[in-house]
């Protein structure tokens, strides 16, 4: 039809608490993007300060730009992108590199996406003391918490990726701990799930060491069902901990 375009400044946000998917998504949208035509290379290379700010004078441009060049037709993620900025700290190198991001993200939209993510709070402070990096981002995403329903459902999305099977009767007893662990300190979503996970393997492993090679059970053979499967005494450790523990010590349950 002979109509103008051009690409849409794809700079994006991610906000939310750890362990609620935003490096995940980040990866896919990477991959989405070059499948839509709008990323050469659909990579993403994650950046944290260490990676961009560097110690002395001299040092943080030539960092920068090198994950930079290592982002370009693809995207680049900064994560806790706020920790770039140090408002108590004018000689801070963070500004230098937050500049150059800046101008990248302005003269560069067609072949580099930068996303930032981090705490939804921090994120706010980090945008109204850089104002120009919040005019350059047009797509803010929040990823809420997940439920309990919804944390026991990735559970068994995992158990099953590591072809371990959970009883039936399991999933009450791994409710229950996500209930009260979610009320706890240091609560990470998917990535509580995943502790979780390893200390129910790791416990049924024990289990089943006791059964057949201590006790004998079956004259010490057991069955591949028997190493697959994850039963409800192995999260019921889980609870047990938190149950029993003393309320300072709770928040490493």
């Amino acid at each position: 039809l002979g109509f103008e375009t051009s690409v849409p400044s794809l700079h994006m946000s991610f906000t939310g608490a750890p362990g609620t998917g935003k490096t995940t998504v980040a990866v896919r949208m990477g991959q989405i993007l070059a499948k839509m035509g709008y990323s050469r290379r659909g990579h993403v290379v994650l950046a944290t300060r260490d990676d961009l700010v560097g110690q002395y004078v001299g040092h943080t441009a030539p960092k920068t730009k090198e994950m930079i060049k290592k982002s370009m037709g693809g995207v680049l993620l900064v994560d806790e992108a706020y920790y770039l900025y140090n408002a108590g700290n004018d000689r801070d190198y963070g500004q230098e590199s937050i500049e150059i991001l800046l101008n990248v993200m302005e003269n560069n939209t067609d072949d580099l996406v930068v996303a930032v993510a981090g705490y939804k709070d921090l994120m706010d402070k980090f945008f109204s003391y850089i104002p120009g990096m919040m005019s350059r981002i047009g797509n803010h995403i929040d990823f809420p918490n997940y439920s309990a329903d919804e944390l026991v459902e990735i559970s068994n999305v995992m158990a099953r990726d590591l072809e371990y099977d959970i009883d039936a009767d399991a999933y009450p007893v791994f409710y229950d701990y996500i209930s009260r662990r979610m009320e706890l300190p240091f609560f990470s979503n998917a990535r509580t799930v995943r502790n979780a996970m390893d200390r129910a393997r790791m416990n049924a492993a024990i289990r089943t060491f006791e059964r057949f090679a201590i006790q004998g059970e079956n004259g010490g053979v057991c069955t591949v069902e028997d190493l697959k499967c994850i039963r409800k005494e192995d999260f019921q450790v889980l609870v047990d901990d938190i149950v029993n523990a003393d309320a300072s010590k709770r928040i490493f349950a």
